[in-house]
């Protein structure tokens, strides 16, 4: 009953909570983006919308098995640890104790010297058995605020872990992308050295039948060789790229379990997936949303540090039994038990709770900052890469001109070189020409797939990380 008072006077002051409570600053940003690019609803696996399925396998094989998201979803366990136990703070300590000792005293000691003049035991054994419990009052709410700390730095962990299966999932898709345009440029120079060849073919029997120069054949080698050489760095790019999805897919470089080797076409770029106005960029992009969670911890510590101010109660109890004989153990007479309370308050520390203040308002002051200019990069990221993708898709169109052009080109220049109106140069002009032409165009249509991928990327993708503000 004398505990009352105190535990009634606590309850009151634990209304009371130093600090701000935390509010999302506001940020102003345009009302759309300035690239003239379509953006399709955002939806979790946009990679759907590339229509092929062995990306598709490749992707739900990198977010199961990818050991980059594993590690993030680990740190994410590690938060949510942390948070358990910052609430658990706020609630009553109990342990649980037995003890049983031997104990002989000594007659050189007081207790002893004592015991053998009243003819008291100077051996006994004392057995005790109880439980011990303690809980600081949290009266000015720094218990309370470290629990909110918790949470949200749990917040920033799962929305860090969002931003790696975003991540994941997208180098998964460019580099997919990245091989089939390096296997589109490698087909490309196949066909055009198969042509260099049968060319070769028709200036060797023309040079048998004396009707060109020898030197005529060597040049036409030389090209052909020339071209030949190129597949080789076409081939390494193309290995590079299926042993990085290999190691993506969380498994070892070199094995390819999904025949990637076989060469497909590159895959349409699709309108990229997310949200068509710049603020969502702070709802839908999970780097964004862990540096909002990282300010709102920042901001919720100052309340932390604030409370050294103030003083600081714990109290704490024991009830348990003891007794020199496990018979008498059990009985009313070997009750025992004790309750007391502790004040501890910072008085004179030459001001350290000063400093402490003042270094939490300085982390809140650099959270702030680095929650801006995230936004900003957002921005910038989107901007560029929806740019990227209407600039690749214009070259496309272009380049299939370009292409048709060359096509109709080199026709009519192998024709005249057949009936004898041009020299073997133009020919080979016109093979390099559209080679050149038709390379391109393969680059540009990777390109503007690679773009899309980068723009959903910049989007934030299909991840609804908004749910983690709750």
């Amino acid at each position: 009953m004398r505990l009352l008072p105190v535990l009634l006077a606590a309850t009151a002051l634990s209304a009371c909570t130093l600090g701000k409570d935390f509010e999302p600053p506001s940020v102003e940003l345009a009302s759309s983006y300035s690239a003239p690019t379509r953006i399709a609803p955002a939806e979790e696996r946009w990679w759907k919308r590339f229509g092929d399925s062995t990306l598709e396998a490749l992707v739900d094989r990198a977010l199961s098995q990818n050991l980059d998201i594993a590690a993030a979803m680990a740190r994410v366990d590690q938060a949510r640890a942390a948070a358990r136990g910052a609430g658990a703070a706020l609630l009553p300590t109990v342990d649980a104790n037995a003890s049983a000792d031997g104990v002989h005293q000594s007659l050189r000691t007081p207790v002893g010297g004592v015991s053998d003049r009243l003819g008291l035991p100077r051996d006994y054994s004392l057995y005790q058995l109880g439980g011990q419990a303690s809980w600081e009052l949290d009266l000015f709410g720094a218990l309370r605020r470290g629990r909110e700390a918790a949470r949200a730095e749990l917040g920033g962990a799962q929305a860090e872990a969002a931003a790696v299966r975003l991540s994941i999932s997208a180098e998964t898709v460019e580099a997919y992308l990245q091989l089939r345009g390096l296997q589109a440029r490698y087909e490309v120079a196949s066909r055009q050295l198969d042509t260099e060849r049968k060319l070769s073919d028709l200036v060797r029997q023309q040079v048998d039948q004396g009707l060109v120069a020898e030197r005529e054949l060597h040049r036409i080698i030389g090209e052909k060789e020339g071209l030949e050489a190129s597949l080789a760095p076409l081939r390494a790019a193309i290995r590079a790229q299926i042993n990085r999805l290999d190691v993506l897919t969380g498994q070892q470089a070199g094995l390819d379990p999904a025949g990637l080797g076989t060469i497909r076409g590159i895959p349409e770029a699709p309108d990229p997936s997310g949200s068509v106005e710049p603020a969502g960029l702070m709802r839908r992009r999970p780097d964004v949303v862990a540096a909002e969670r990282r300010l709102a911890a920042a901001s919720t510590r100052i309340g932390v540090a604030m409370a050294e101010y103030y003083p600081r109660i714990s109290l704490s109890g024991l009830l348990g039994v003891a007794s020199v004989g496990t018979g008498g153990l059990f009985t009313g007479k070997a009750v025992q038990a004790n309750g007391g309370g502790v004040l501890r308050w910072r008085l004179f520390d030459f001001g350290r709770v000063d400093a402490e203040v003042a270094t939490a308002k300085g982390r809140e002051a650099e959270a702030l900052a680095q929650y801006r200019a995230s936004i900003l990069r957002a921005t910038e990221d989107v901007e560029n890469a929806l740019s990227r993708l209407a600039e690749a898709r214009t070259e496309i169109v272009i380049r299939k001109r370009e292409v048709a052009e060359l096509i109709r080109s080199r026709d009519q220049a192998r024709q005249a070189y057949e009936g004898g109106v041009l020299a073997l140069v133009a020919v080979l002009d016109a093979d390099r020409a559209l080679l050149d032409a038709s390379d391109r165009l393969a680059v540009a249509r990777a390109e503007a797939a690679r773009a899309s991928v980068s723009a959903t990327r910049a989007l934030g993708g299909g991840w609804g990380v908004e749910e983690l503000r709750r």
